[in-house]
């Protein structure tokens, strides 16, 4: 028996219902936003843990393995465990719906290549190969963490309640909200910026997942992003969140058409 009030979806362009793939435990809003805040207790906890200052991340060889490697490996080991007991690996990793049309692979580009340009331009010459190993160890592991905990089991879970619009927008707005908290660990006012900016971002990440069909590419891109962030100074990653307007305008464009191609089940 569903829930009082639920409503699954089934659409005419090949979106999703949640009885398609059977799991260990059934997909549900609760349980995702249980593995969310579980992730983000984990990490956070190791972050105050190691008397975190977020400005100074990227300073040295101590601080990238204490304030980046460390939380996200932490957070890494929380979020195997709430993904493998609920059985949604599959459903989190890989979309069973239509995939989005081809173009849209063009904003995912953009944002690689202003990723691949920002490195080519950054400044190294304080960087130490050790320094090097913790910025690719991490930035992987951000990259499966957080796309696997907000656009992975949380999709799976948000879509077990809503239409594909919904779940858009839930996804990365939570995504966007686990950085808030970075405004009481150095980057003040400026965190809320940064929410915004990651809202944006997110929304690129979105399209990658749902027009490739699988995480990987997100999970791929989001390192590659992150990666570029940390390793390089040039500053051509303000230019993210300027795609990323552009992936917000196709994200709502797209999903309402899914949207109200929806046919209730109750």
């Amino acid at each position: 028996m569903h829930e009082v009030g639920e409503v699954l979806l089934l659409r005419d362009e090949g979106q999703y219902d949640s009885r398609m793939t059977t799991t260990r435990v059934a997909a549900r809003v609760r349980w995702g936003v249980i593995a969310y805040l579980g992730y983000l207790a984990v990490f956070y906890g190791v972050w105050i843990a190691n008397g975190i200052d977020y400005n100074r991340i990227g300073e040295n060889e101590d601080t990238l393995l204490k304030w980046y490697v460390m939380p996200l490996a932490a957070g890494a080991v929380v979020i195997i465990i709430f993904v493998s007991a609920y059985g949604w690996w599959k459903p989190s990793l890989f979309d069973t719906g239509k995939r989005l049309p081809k173009w849209v692979w063009i904003i995912p580009a953009l944002m690689a290549l202003v990723a691949a340009i920002n490195l080519l331009l950054g400044d190294y010459s304080s960087t130490t190969p050790t320094m090097w190993l913790y910025l690719v160890v991490g930035s992987i592991l951000v990259g499966f963490n957080e796309e696997l905990v907000t656009r992975g089991q949380l999709i799976v879970a948000l879509r077990s309640r809503y239409g594909e619009l919904g779940v858009w927008f839930v996804s990365t707005l939570l995504f966007a909200l686990l950085h808030l908290p970075n405004t009481l660990f150095g980057t003040g006012p400026f965190g809320v910026i940064q929410v915004l900016f990651t809202f944006l971002v997110g929304s690129t990440l979105y399209l990658v997942r749902r027009v490739s069909g699988t995480l990987i590419f997100a999970m791929v891109l989001h390192g590659f992003w992150d990666f570029s962030t940390f390793a390089s100074n040039s500053g051509l990653g303000s230019l993210g969140p300027v795609i990323g307007i552009a992936a917000v305008i196709v994200a709502i464009r797209l999903t309402r058409r899914e949207s109200r191609a929806a046919i209730p089940i109750r």
